[in-house]
């Protein structure tokens, strides 16, 4: 069995921050020292790269099940709602309670 090949997102970032955003690349620095990122650093990445983002740019995004339970982590300690995680990671309401009934039994 075959497995998914992901994409080198450091490699993408470093390459995007060297030839377009030379002056964001300290703010980005400590992500791309990481081995290898996860899909809260390229969030972060992102944001820092593209400030504004639109809500049509957030409707295709998809999480592994590391980054799912890391959320879900995130909500637990930090006391947090559905309604807050979702908004804190720019998520639907619904997204937030199908994945806590898919991962949190």
């Amino acid at each position: 069995m075959e497995t998914l090949q992901r994409p080198d997102y450091k490699k993408i970032y470093a390459d995007l921050l060297n030839l377009k955003f030379p002056e964001k690349i300290p703010s980005c620095q400590s992500f791309l020292a990481k081995k290898e990122l996860s899909v809260q650093d390229v969030i972060h990445i992102n944001t820092i790269i593209f400030p504004k983002k639109t809500a049509k740019n957030q409707q295709h995004r998809s999480y592994d099940r590391r980054s799912i339970l890391e959320m879900l982590d995130f909500q637990k300690k930090n006391r947090l709602n559905n309604t807050q995680l979702a908004i804190h990671f720019r998520l639907s309401r619904n997204t937030v309670a199908k994945w806590k009934k898919l991962f949190i039994v």
